[in-house]
């Protein structure tokens, strides 16, 4: 694996931290203030805009997208640390339009939506007017098996209807929310398992979608909500089928192997902040006479902390490198691994950060709190670590069995 970067992505890192320092951090307690301060937790903040246009100013706009017509046409090796610094702030992906679910949803209309698709969803969403959503989970079945899924999705005559109750649908309380690309079953019993899902986009506003309710993450209410919906004879053209029937399954798994590598890249980030902010802590606080820095047990958590981010750094790497030369399906067993190292490694940094932060770690007043709060969650978003656990056994299995 090489281990250089090249020239066009060290061009864009260097903006790219400008940015972040210049904008994307000092934004941040501006941003919290306009939620709280309107009373709306949903608030798309005022802020956020300014920040989108000054990233669209400086070309720092849909830098995940591989295709060049699309985005900045980067290899995923040579996004990685792009992500790695957007994810350095829950605010900084959206300001640069690559946050999720929006980048995979993107991506699945570039490869498999149709020109009219593409000129509905797909521009809107490059231009950052509108968000989007993936309806996959639901709450009456174990979902980390997605042919579980018993959301129906039927044909009648010109039209497909919808019946059946998702969770956890990240953005879709997001004010600019547009459009959700939901996952649900087409097919009979006599049809192969993995032929019986497909994918449908669904405007927001189609009658008989109902958002339920908001999920809290450990308490925290994301401005762009986990929403539960229910849909209730929801009719949408056949023409708003992506790929074709039956072919959901593939299609979801080909959306979810570079979102679980870009939620690994944004987790690095986040460590680092962590990391960062344990030190500023440790050196400028003192207890019993000395600065915390002094302390063996808080000089051990900050080495370990390094340890475990450069460990962590090159194993999301060495993936990005396989997706580029093989291909995510051959770099699945990576990818599998990645995902489980990478918010294990987060909360455990974040962890120690607010640690030495006393009290203070666990207010709103610094971002190591609703940090955590994600990581813990990605430890069951995109496939429970149990799931991804099984994945490398398996292959460790075969591959030792000869």
């Amino acid at each position: 694996m090489r281990t250089e970067q090249t020239d066009r992505s060290r061009e864009l890192q260097e903006r790219l931290e400008t940015f972040m320092t210049e904008h994307v951090y000092p934004a941040e307690p501006r941003y919290r203030r306009e939620i709280e301060e309107s009373g709306d937790p949903h608030l798309h903040p005022p802020v956020m805009e300014k920040l989108k246009a000054a990233a669209r100013e400086r070309g720092l706009w849909n830098l995940f997208h591989p295709d060049p017509s699309y985005g900045a046409g980067l290899t995923i090796r040579e996004y990685a640390p792009l992500a790695e610094i957007m994810g350095r702030s829950l605010i900084g992906p959206e300001a640069t339009n690559c946050s999720a679910p929006d980048t995979g949803n993107m991506e699945l209309l570039t490869l498999f939506g149709t020109e009219q698709q593409r000129k509905q969803w797909l521009d809107p969403l490059l231009a950052g007017e509108i968000r989007s959503a993936f309806c996959m989970t639901e709450p009456d079945i174990a979902s980390a098996d997605p042919t579980n899924t018993a959301l129906r999705i039927e044909r009648d005559g010109d039209e497909y209807v919808l019946n059946g109750r998702k969770w956890w649908v990240t953005n879709a309380y997001h004010r600019r929310c547009a459009v959700l690309l939901v996952f649900g079953r087409t097919g009979g019993d006599d049809e192969p398992t993995h032929r019986r899902h497909s994918i449908v986009a669904v405007p927001l506003d189609s009658p008989g979608v109902h958002l339920r309710r908001a999920l809290p993450i450990f308490g925290y209410q994301d401005p762009e909500g986990h929403a539960e919906i229910e849909f209730v004879d929801v009719r949408v053209p056949v023409e708003n089928l992506l790929g074709g029937e039956g072919e959901g399954f593939r299609m979801g798994q080909a959306r979810l192997g570079p979102g679980r590598i870009h939620h690994c890249m944004r987790s690095v980030g986040m460590a680092e902040r962590a990391l960062e902010l344990m030190c500023a802590r440790a050196r400028s606080r003192s207890t019993f006479g000395r600065p915390i820095a002094e302390n063996a047990n808080v000089q051990d958590w900050i080495a370990e902390s390094r340890v475990d981010i450069d460990m962590l750094r090159l194993m999301v790497l060495h993936t990005a490198h396989l997706m580029d030369t093989v291909g995510n399906r051959a770099a699945r067993t990576e990818i599998a691994a990645i995902k489980v190292a990478a918010p294990r490694v987060a909360l455990q940094v974040l962890d120690r950060a607010i640690q030495v932060h006393g009290g203070g770690g666990v207010a709103d007043d610094l971002p190591l709190a609703a940090m955590w709060a994600f990581q813990r969650c990605l430890r069951i978003a995109d496939g429970p670590d149990e799931v991804h656990k099984r994945t490398l056994a398996r292959r460790e299995l075969e591959r030792l069995a000869g």
